[in-house]
């Protein structure tokens, strides 16, 4: 898949990681970039079409596939983190949010555009997901769960979509100077650079990326003994 020319779409586009590859897919050379949020007016970036999109919302996705039917690459960005665990006092409100935005989401984006790709000779969805796919802090425990599920998501529309030519790219990265975890001291990626890295996989017609030492660390220790899974994750 190439940047180049191509007719890009990305979710919750108005800030962090979201602007940080609008920005990049116009100096790359897109022909279009819609950018979605659910208050287009928080789109300023010169140069894209805001879009007006609320990822849990079925009939505004629907409504974004019927306009958008020149869109070759799906950025699934939008999400949220309530920063709970599952036994806290709103860890079932918190799951629920999470997993509507976080899993629901993209699975919905993926459905209404996925004949638009097929239309348009293929195409690529780039699916954003965490570190935090693999393993589970205790303060958030619930966002894990639904990148947990993205994961999956990710893995099986590939499959599904690898008949009509549709690349599914995974993103896993661990913090990012964005306003998500402004809360948190720990080392940070800069959005630009994991968008780089994600960009150039995208272009090696890779499935996977990961963009940092933390994710890299977390997906070669799954395996070992005990699992990585198990013990308290380390955050850096």
């Amino acid at each position: 898949m190439k940047v180049q020319d191509s007719v890009s779409l990305v979710t919750g586009a108005n800030r962090g990681l979201g602007l940080a590859f609008a920005r990049a897919l116009l100096a790359g050379g897109a022909r279009k970039v819609y950018a979605a949020a659910r208050d287009p007016a928080s789109v300023t970036l010169p140069g894209v079409e805001a879009i007006r999109l609320d990822v849990t919302r079925p009939e505004e996705v629907d409504a974004a596939a019927r306009t958008l039917g020149d869109v070759t690459l799906l950025v699934n960005n939008a999400g949220i983190s309530r920063g709970s665990g599952f036994l806290g006092d709103d860890g079932l409100l918190a799951v629920r949010a999470e997993f509507d935005t976080n899993f629901f989401g993209p699975l919905q984006m993926s459905r209404a555009f996925a004949p638009i790709l097929a239309r348009n000779g293929g195409g690529a969805i780039v699916n954003v997901l965490s570190a935090l796919s693999w393993v589970s802090f205790p303060t958030s425990s619930t966002y894990s769960a639904s990148k947990a599920a993205a994961w999956s998501l990710s893995n099986g529309l590939r499959h599904e979509l690898r008949g009509q030519g549709t690349q599914v790219l995974a993103l896993h990265v661990g913090f990012m100077d964005t306003d998500m975890v402004r809360h948190i001291a720990a080392p940070k990626s800069k959005p630009e650079d994991v968008v780089a890295q994600t960009l150039a996989a995208l272009e090696a017609g890779k499935s996977e990326v990961l963009a940092d030492a933390v994710s890299r660390r977390i997906k070669q220790t799954l395996s070992d003994e005990p699992g990585c899974y198990l013990s308290p994750p380390v955050a850096a």
